[in-house]
């Protein structure tokens, strides 16, 4: 009797990271103070496997005081069609950033989101003075070691 075949929705590291690069929108996960997690979409850039998002407000207090996040990207609307890419990672908030990766985040993040982006002038008088006074920072996440990964279209299941 031949053995049956065993199909995997696992993603190979490179197949995944190149998904979580080309993804629009991820989701950051960090904890409040007293653990509860805040999960929220974000744009961000992935370099050298690192993820790295332009931020402010909360998200850059909760970090600060615990590094551990989580970071997610999914596609697919039928169950057969779900992908997704699931990062455990501790989350840095930089406070200098070396120009040479500056340079090649804004790089990434303007080849994604150009296109997208809604310029200050075309802002509401309201929604560019609550922008206008916020600071932001860069937090570069650092995967741990292991990501999780599935896509269930491997399965050939219509």
């Amino acid at each position: 009797m031949a053995e049956r075949e065993r199909r995997s929705v696992r993603l190979t590291e490179d197949e995944a990271w190149a998904f979580v690069a080309d993804a629009h929108t991820g989701i950051l996960t960090t904890l409040r103070r007293d653990g509860s997690p805040v999960a929220l979409p974000v744009w961000f850039a992935v370099v050298d496997r690192r993820i790295y998002v332009s931020t402010r407000g909360k998200k850059l207090l909760r970090i600060r005081h615990d590094s551990r996040c989580s970071f997610l990207v999914e596609s697919g609307e039928r169950w057969a069609e779900l992908k997704a890419v699931h990062v455990g990672c501790d989350g840095r908030v930089l406070e200098e950033i070396d120009h040479a990766l500056s340079g090649r985040i804004g790089d990434e993040l303007t080849r994604k989101y150009a296109a997208f982006r809604t310029a200050t002038s075309a802002m509401p008088d309201a929604t560019r003075e609550a922008y206008a006074p916020a600071s932001g920072a860069v937090v570069e996440l650092t995967p741990h070691d292991r990501l999780l990964t599935w896509d269930n279209a491997r399965l050939g299941i219509d």
